[in-house]
């Protein structure tokens, strides 16, 4: 769990970096972080399922192994296209990491030690989310952008090697019925988000013929998906899931807020790097300001969620958000890192709150 989500963090640090080196634009470089995300969000979902078809220890094991080469790949990639290639095939392994660590649990974990485990893969995952920033800026600075990627090569090994000494074969993979996978679902969920994500990137600030183009072919996509789940036997996602209002509003939210904290972990190192100057291990020293704040507030504010209610509380989290991004817009640069960092930890902070 920490691997995965300690190369979303530490990649957006090396961004500026990445692009001078390979002398591509913002719009062109950003593909090293949306390719990563695309993979996870695509697989993430199906990979549970896949896992029982094909067996949960094997395709963690092989999930693991993808994502260890792959991360090696990224960090020899001569060129941005065969780096973001890399970053793919890694948010592959990165899905299957991601989702059957949590199904492990819940097989081999005993009932009254379920919640303690599951807090304990959130902590991990908060430590690579807050820990990514900060080192991925020191190894910039002291040896080059391929670090971030190299440095994950022997830890993933070593997490091969712990899984296949040590994790068990859960009984479901003795199993003989398998549920079927929804693989057309999951290719039409890859074109709609893949086209998606090249028509708001692929002709820069302008919006031109082919823009258009890949926002009718994502809405196409998204129709041919709703009718497909609708259709199969066992579909990626079960849409009456969305009838219940209170899921349908909590989730809605979520990837709300969470397309606002990407955006700003994105843009944030070019403006710390660019416009402020800074070193990059000071642009990761800033990034890691927020999820480390929201790290260190977890507690009290699950304690506050029990005292005034979890629709209180997320209530405050999502004003602190809206005013965090608000005056983060309208800050000047001469207001330099303070100007910066204040607005970027309440809205890291209100985001654990959701």
């Amino acid at each position: 769990m920490l691997l995965p989500s300690l190369n979303i963090s530490i990649a957006n640090v090396g961004l500026p970096t990445m692009a001078e080196a390979f002398d591509a634009s913002f719009s062109q470089v950003q593909w090293i972080v949306i390719a990563y995300l695309l993979a996870i969000t695509t697989l993430i979902v199906g990979a549970g399922r896949l896992g029982d078809i094909a067996g949960k220890r094997r395709l963690l094991l092989g999930g693991i192994g993808l994502f260890t080469v792959a991360t090696l790949l990224c960090g020899i990639a001569p060129t941005l296209p065969l780096l973001i290639a890399a970053r793919s095939l890694q948010g592959v392994g990165a899905a299957c990491m991601m989702a059957l660590t949590m199904a492990f649990v819940s097989e081999t974990v005993p009932r009254e030690r379920t919640g303690s485990a599951m807090g304990l893969l959130g902590t991990m995952s908060a430590i690579g989310t807050a820990t990514g920033p900060s080192l991925g800026g020191l190894l910039i600075t002291g040896i080059g952008w391929r670090a971030i990627f190299l440095i994950s090569v022997p830890l993933g090994a070593l997490t091969l090697l712990l899984a296949v000494r040590v994790l068990p074969t859960p009984a479901s993979d003795q199993a003989r019925s398998r549920p079927r996978f929804d693989s057309l679902g999951t290719l039409l969920l890859a074109l709609t988000l893949g086209a998606y994500a090249l028509a708001m990137t692929i002709e820069g600030e302008a919006f031109g013929p082919l823009t258009l183009a890949l926002l009718v072919t994502s809405a196409a996509g998204l129709v041919l998906f709703v009718l497909v789940e609708t259709r199969v036997p066992a579909p990626l996602l079960r849409l009456s899931l969305f009838r219940n209002l209170t899921l349908t509003t909590g989730l809605t939210t979520s990837a709300l807020v969470s397309t606002v904290m990407m955006t700003t972990l994105v843009v944030g190192p070019f403006h710390l790097a660019r416009a402020l100057g800074l070193a990059p291990v000071f642009v990761g020293l800033v990034m890691s300001a927020g999820p480390v704040v929201s790290a260190l507030t977890g507690v009290p504010a699950g304690r506050a969620a029990d005292r005034f209610g979890a629709d209180t509380m997320v209530v405050v989290g999502l004003s602190g958000v809206v005013a965090g991004t608000l005056v983060l817009s309208l800050m000047p640069v001469a207001a330099g890192v303070a100007g910066y960092a204040l607005p970027l930890v309440t809205i890291t902070a209100s985001y654990g709150r959701n």
